[in-house]
């Protein structure tokens, strides 16, 4: 092996330690590792967040120059680590972990020829790793507290029979959820980052040190001795019995029917992907002899709702909707002049916008407003004494407002709640 040879490599493996020292120690973009992000919740590739793009386009020409080079044969293994933030259920974090690194994967492939056996994919689920370093790097309000949080209570406890996100609870209790708030506006959003490294192969570049150690004693070589470092640890698996799903369902009722003494109850059930469905009902069946007033109506809608925004990516059921709903409805109305009766179910349905609100941990405002038609035979009267004379029978043809809500909503499920509420 020529002296030069020799040179080149030692030279060329050098830029790859010292682009992968400060890669394991801190994770950070250095010249030879790879940082993308991903939106909450999310694990498709968005190119346009933080330059994701452009970050690949640049580690793939770092990657091309090494390549042509003879030393290429001393990297060993493409280490993907990806992870996810604590915010959302331990078993929806594993899976977001899994995909977002099998999505950069594809992402690669793309630019890159890799083959199946030097890519090696660590996925950590929750990126409990990545938050120690944060907070003890930071000088947040309750450090001390929240470390040994994060050190020493195990990340599940299993002895209720399921999955229960122990460590994470315990953070969101601690001195009302404050620091946990803290950490959710300036630490989870890094967390939802994906890491790629390049792995060298120890044993040749032992191979490397021998050889230079043998050379003539005419030629004088420096080395500067380079410390070796140490691997990130591969992480935990836990085997739970039993993995409970999330679960995000809302109880509900609109407030300007109660106003208008009509109680009413709707509920609403989360489907996956943004969408939801949800269904109302209301009942008023009040009379008075006496003064000829009726107050009677009964009916209700069923609405598919496709919730989009900030806010609905962090959590669902909240932020803006759109929705497509249809109703049925009867009624009588009569306050001692003419009475409309509808004894036969009228009919209707449009569109609806609607923005809801997180107003307390476990409770949201929804404004709704539908646009839309509603149909059916009614009947004009007017009321004589103890007799009610029919005047017309006529068919409502209705284009415009047909559903205005301003409701109050109960969140229940396993982790609906509004954060740092």
């Amino acid at each position: 092996m020529s002296i030069y040879r020799i040179l080149k490599s030692y030279i060329v493996l050098a830029v790859l330690l010292v682009g992968t020292v400060p890669f394991l120690h801190a994770q950070d973009n250095s010249s030879d590792s790879l940082e993308v992000f991903f939106r909450q919740g999310y694990s498709n590739w968005d190119p346009n967040l933080k330059n994701n793009e452009q970050r690949v386009k640049e580690f793939v020409e770092r990657f091309e120059i090494l390549r042509q080079d003879p030393i290429m044969e001393r990297i060993a293994s493409i280490q993907i680590i990806s992870g996810a933030s604590p915010e959302g259920p331990w078993a929806l974090n594993q899976r977001l972990s899994i995909n977002r690194a099998k999505c950069v994967r594809n992402v690669l492939a793309q630019y890159i020829d890799l083959p199946d056996s030097v890519v090696v994919v660590d996925s950590r689920g929750v990126n409990w790793q990545g938050l120690e370093a944060m907070v003890a790097a930071s000088d947040m309000q309750y450090r001390d507290e929240v470390l040994d949080i994060i050190r020493n209570t195990p990340e599940l406890d299993q002895s209720r029979g399921y999955n229960y996100e122990l460590r994470k609870k315990t953070l969101e209790r601690l001195h009302g959820g404050r620091p946990y708030a803290y950490m959710y506006r300036n630490f989870f959003p890094p967390l939802r980052s994906f890491f790629l490294k390049i792995a060298v192969d120890w044993k040749k570049y032992e191979q490397i040190k021998q050889e230079v150690q043998i050379l003539p004693t005419d030629i004088t070589l420096k080395v500067d001795p380079m410390p070796r470092p140490e691997m990130p640890p591969m992480p935990y698996v836990l085997t739970p019995p039993k993995e409970l799903p999330p679960f995000y369902m809302a109880i509900k009722t609109n407030m300007l029917y109660d106003l208008a003494i009509t109680p009413n109850i709707g509920v609403e059930f989360y489907l996956g992907n943004n969408y939801a469905i949800t269904g109302n009902w209301m009942y008023a069946w009040w009379k008075n002899h006496h003064a000829h007033w009726w107050h009677r109506i009964y009916g209700g809608d069923l609405e598919v709702r496709r919730y989009f925004g900030a806010l609905a990516e962090e959590k669902p059921l909240q932020g803006w909707h759109v929705g497509i709903y249809g109703g049925i409805v009867t009624y009588d109305f009569e306050w001692g002049k003419r009475g409309y009766l509808g004894d036969r179910w009228s009919y209707g349905g449009g569109v609806s916008l609607g923005y809801s609100m997180p107003f307390k941990r476990r409770f949201n405002i929804d404004f709704t407003l539908g646009i839309g038609y509603l149909g059916g035979e009614y009947k004009e009267y007017l009321p004589f004494d103890d007799c009610y004379v029919w005047q017309a029978t006529k068919q409502r043809n209705w284009i415009g407002p047909t559903k205005l809500e301003v409701s109050l909503v109960w969140l229940i499920g396993r982790g609906n709640y509004n954060k740092g509420k």
